[in-house]
């Protein structure tokens, strides 16, 4: 099952209420409806070619002087 397929099947279950996502003979049940959004978010970062470690990845550096 390709990545959109998962996040079309976790979108199901989100508008549903369900807790359970069902695809190529796997079962899978979150604990909750969070978590489920969790899981599209993961799996929307990788469709988008990022994944969780770039975003901890990213620092901001600052500069100050003083006048």
């Amino acid at each position: 099952m390709s990545v959109q397929q998962q996040i079309t099947a976790i979108n199901a279950a989100i508008a549903s209420g369900e807790r359970v996502v069902q695809y190529n003979g796997k079962r899978i049940e979150y604990r909750s409806i969070e978590e489920l959004v969790r899981a599209r978010q993961i799996l929307t970062d990788q469709l988008a070619g990022t994944s969780q470690m770039d975003v901890l990845n990213r620092a901001t550096v600052a500069s100050f002087t003083r006048d």
